[in-house]
């Protein structure tokens, strides 16, 4: 009789877990398609000021004097200076990386994407201030306080991609 307890026990929470675990890789695999659909077939790019706030909420501003911490998240790549997201789930690739050098196609340019913390810049950004929202991370307030001047001295690229079929017709 206890053990018909335990083992109904063990399977109920593994069964929550195992809800849990479909859950989350449900809404990654429609954020990731959704990230994709908005690049499109012509390489769309999100705007460099929205950019410039992804590369805050990721990497902060302390490189040019602010005060704005990097993310806890922010992930060493095994590639030398890249960096990727440690809470997304997306993991060390190529194309998961937060920053590109040149002309590559980084994550931070699609013009939909979204942060497991909601932080500005991102498609699914909540303010501090709206009711219910769960991410109390002091930085997101200093982010929410950054002046136009704060963000003119973050550097990103917006890379110029040619699509593919104009790439062709050149060749």
């Amino acid at each position: 009789m206890e053990y018909e307890k335990f083992s109904a026990n063990i399977n109920k929470n593994h069964l929550e877990s195992l809800k849990h675990f479909i859950s989350s890789k449900i809404g990654q695999t429609k954020s990731f398609t959704s990230s994709m659909v908005s690049r499109g077939v012509s390489n769309n790019k999100v705007d460099v000021g929205v950019k410039k706030l992804r590369a805050v909420s990721c990497f902060g501003n302390e490189d040019v004097g602010g005060n704005i911490p990097k993310c806890s998240h922010l992930m060493n790549s095994s590639t030398e200076g890249k960096f990727f997201c440690g809470a997304c789930g997306c993991g060390d690739k190529p194309g998961t990386w937060l920053l590109s050098n040149g002309e590559k196609y980084s994550k931070l340019d699609y013009p939909k994407l979204s942060c497991p913390l909601n932080m500005p810049g991102f498609t699914n950004y909540i303010p501090l201030s709206v009711e219910g929202n769960v991410n109390h991370d002091p930085r997101k307030g200093l982010i929410e306080k950054l002046t136009p001047e704060d963000l003119e001295k973050i550097h990103v690229s917006i890379p110029e991609i040619m699509p593919k079929d104009q790439a062709n017709q050149k060749n």
